[in-house]
């Protein structure tokens, strides 16, 4: 997000009145991925030449047109093909919703070969008013801020945030680097992981322990490829800020804080940092993954999660639809990876069974874990999970996936977690190994079954130890560490009514 905005400044900051709305997509711009479309207000005050404060929000669309419904498409291979594009658009103007200009540019994409425009325009424009209603309840909020204590301290406090960001971060590098030290007598470090097409993501970490700062090198990544898998440089920060936030421990906001002490050295023309056109709709829920998987390799802080968001999209040329499945957990030092969750750089929540099949033609035949998939060790990776769609009408079937080559690893002896499988079971009783990444047109009567990833184990699994036997003692295991977090403060209040 931070990239985002940072943009904006540059581009038109300058220009921006009270009253106007900027709509920005595009990796160039600090966008993820097009569907992610990141709305921004800037904040004025009276007697303040130019903004004081930005509000921004940023959503997941189900559908911005493409080649494919659900705007996932897993074989596009240039940015033109994933939907529709937004640098700095004035989504409203001194107060007034551009209904019509923002209308065509989501049926632009329609005039590209083999593609359309969005195909969900009515929620297109719903939830863009309501990204926009979002961010007027937060500048109201800002401005209250401002009226009990003054622009002076409230932006003081917004930097005392990030220096507090930053000297938790150097604090950690701190400690990194003197337990290092001690073991191997280096401060650098290093890891290596790769996509399932081969495509390494390499990682040198240089520490200085005097300074609490570190160099982050990618160097030796992969070049761009041929396909979607591309992360946008500003994946690959926000990857990097996410571990940070993790490493270090501690409660604080997370912020651009955080990246103050590290410099970050990412080769142009690599995966993660691909040419302006390049497709990245995989790099954003993919190769984000792997970036995190390497990170907390480098600093050996757990075994790796299911490393994919098991993308899933299904529609035709009226409607769409868009889901990320859950995984397996990477185990740590002192407890097993959870079950059947997201982890790491996604947070979406399934849409609940009986809302799938009342709006779509789809039967949910089978929502559970995958036994046996998380890998063994002194601390068991959690469990994959099984998730069965059974499909009454025509529809084009998009799979967007990884770790279906690659294993999620396992970590100081530990075992690496299973691989993914994507099957589809036709009607006639016929079933496909769909791989990796594909779209497939479905009849009637076919089931797609989509077998997702466990994570990896920690630690030599000891025979003579029973809680690596007993699902109940692991799971008091996993139940003695507090719970934190957006999701746990979001289901702590819901069960409080």
């Amino acid at each position: 997000m931070q990239e985002t905005i940072q943009y904006q400044l540059k581009a038109i900051g300058s220009s921006l009145k009270e009253g106007d709305v900027i709509l920005s997509n595009h990796p160039c711009a600090g966008g993820s991925h097009l569907p992610d479309l990141t709305v921004i207000t800037p904040v004025f005050r009276h007697g303040v030449n130019g903004p004081v404060f930005f509000v921004a929000s940023r959503g997941h669309h189900a559908d911005i047109g493409g080649i494919t419904p659900g705007s996932m498409p897993p074989h596009s291979t240039s940015l033109q093909q994933e939907g529709a594009v937004f640098i700095s658009f004035k989504l409203v103007t001194e107060g007034v919703f551009q209904e019509k200009a923002v209308t065509e540019a989501l049926l632009d994409p329609a005039q590209y070969p083999g593609c359309s425009g969005t195909r969900n325009l009515h929620d297109n424009l719903s939830d863009l008013r309501a990204q926009v209603a979002a961010n007027q309840r937060g500048s109201q909020l800002v401005g209250e801020l401002i009226d009990c204590y003054g622009l002076a301290v409230v932006q003081a406090y917004m930097g005392y945030i990030q220096s507090n960001a930053e000297l938790a971060v150097r604090d950690m590098l701190k400690e990194f680097a003197r337990r290092q030290q001690q073991q191997t007598g280096s401060l650098e470090v290093e890891a290596e992981d790769q996509m399932d097409d081969g495509t390494p993501i390499r990682l040198k970490v240089q520490i200085n322990e005097e300074e609490g700062s570190a160099v982050f090198d990618f160097s030796g990544s992969g070049t761009e490829v041929w396909g979607n898998c591309n992360a946008p440089r500003a994946i690959t920060l926000s990857a990097l800020i996410y571990c940070l936030r993790c490493m270090v421990g501690q409660d604080i906001p997370l912020n651009q804080g955080c990246l103050t002490p590290i410099k970050v050295i990412i080769p142009p023309g690599s995966i993660l940092q691909p040419s302006q056109n390049a497709a990245v709709v995989g790099g954003n829920v993919l190769t984000s993954q792997r970036v995190v998987d390497v990170i907390f390799r480098a600093f050996e802080v757990c075994a790796a999660s299911q490393g994919c968001m098991n993308n899933v999209s299904f529609g035709s040329d009226k409607s769409g639809y868009y889901e990320t499945v859950a995984g397996g957990a990477g185990a740590g030092p002192g407890w097993s990876g959870r079950s059947g969750v997201h982890s790491h750089m996604t947070n979406t929540r399934i849409t609940d069974p009986e809302i799938l099949e009342k709006r779509y033609p789809v039967i949910l035949q089978q929502f559970s874990l995958r036994p046996g998939s998380g890998g063994r060790g002194r601390y068991h990776g959690g469990d994959g999970v099984i998730r069965k769609l059974l499909f009454r009408s025509k529809v084009v079937l998009s799979v967007l996936t990884e770790r279906r080559s690659t294993r999620p690893y396992g970590l100081h002896g530990g075992q690496s977690g299973s691989a993914g499988l994507n099957l589809l079971h036709r009607a006639d009783g016929k079933v496909l190994n769909l791989g990796a990444k594909t779209t497939v047109s479905l009849e009637p009567g076919d089931m797609f079954c989509l077998h997702t990833p466990g994570g990896g184990g920690y630690g030599r699994e000891e025979e003579d130890e029973d809680d690596n036997r007993s699902p109940s003692k692991r799971q008091c295991l996993n139940e003695a560490f507090a719970e934190r977090g957006s999701v746990f403060e979001y289901r702590r209040a819901q069960e409080s009514v």
